[in-house]
């Protein structure tokens, strides 16, 4: 009887654990990398040097990565880079900012970092002009895909956000909600991209792999809980 009791209670607290591409909590903590752990800034480094920025982006004494606004600090990049991948981390923007997620970046020379990344869209879309356009708004595969059922919290408050990259399929998620969701391979896809501001970017999109970059767009936006786990089978 103690036996059956043991394995009743393992198989109830198996059935308890998420399932499915929301269930990234169930994950050994091994699989993932921390890139910000609310003091150690290793992963990452200023965009198009090797070392992190001087002044602008400062570690807040709430365990919080900040961009500081009109510090023109530039764009951070992480040192590694990834293909198929799973981001997790959590970020809040002041009022009327603007500022993104950029991914599978190159570091081309004399170009932006966002010349042939893929970008999720941080805004207030309340007080910020890019909040009228639909592909703008907060979560949006920016200027490529609007999110379906977004509910970003208030200005000032905490968001989560999980971007999931796998071969071709790109997932945005906001809050625990699944908002946005591509394919490269589609149709659809392509004939957004034609109609976008990058249609005439030459290779944008096309890379495979590259770094996780944290926009500087000159306003004040705040960081934290940066974790990554490299995703097999895409």
């Amino acid at each position: 009887m103690k036996i059956l009791s043991t394995w009743s209670a393992l198989l109830l607290a198996v059935a308890a654990l998420p399932t499915g591409e929301g269930a990234a909590s169930a994950f050994a903590a091994s699989d993932w990398t921390v890139l910000f752990d609310g003091k150690d800034t290793k992963a990452w480094r200023a965009y198009g040097s090797d070392g992190f920025p001087a002044s602008g982006w400062t570690v807040e004494a709430d365990g919080s990565l900040r961009i500081r606004a009109g510090s023109k600090a530039g764009d951070l990049v992480t040192r590694a880079q990834f293909g198929d991948f799973e981001l997790e981390l959590e970020w809040k923007v002041a009022e009327g900012a603007n500022s993104g997620i950029l991914y599978r970046a190159p570091e081309l020379p004399g170009k932006p970092v966002y010349w042939n990344a893929f970008e999720y869209q941080l805004l207030d879309d309340d007080k910020h002009k890019d909040g009228q356009i639909q592909t703008h708004r907060v979560a949006s595969l920016y200027d490529l895909y609007a999110t379906v059922g977004a509910a970003p919290r208030p200005v000032g408050q905490w968001n989560e956000t999980r971007i999931v990259a796998r071969g071709p399929r790109l997932e945005h998620w906001l809050n625990d909600r699944l908002v946005v969701e591509c394919d490269l391979r589609s149709e659809d896809y392509k004939e957004r991209l034609a109609k976008s501001k990058f249609a005439t970017w030459e290779g944008f999109g096309t890379h495979a792999r590259g770094h996780i970059a944290l926009q500087d767009h000159g306003d004040d936006v705040w960081f934290r809980k940066i974790r990554v786990r490299e995703l097999t089978g895409g």
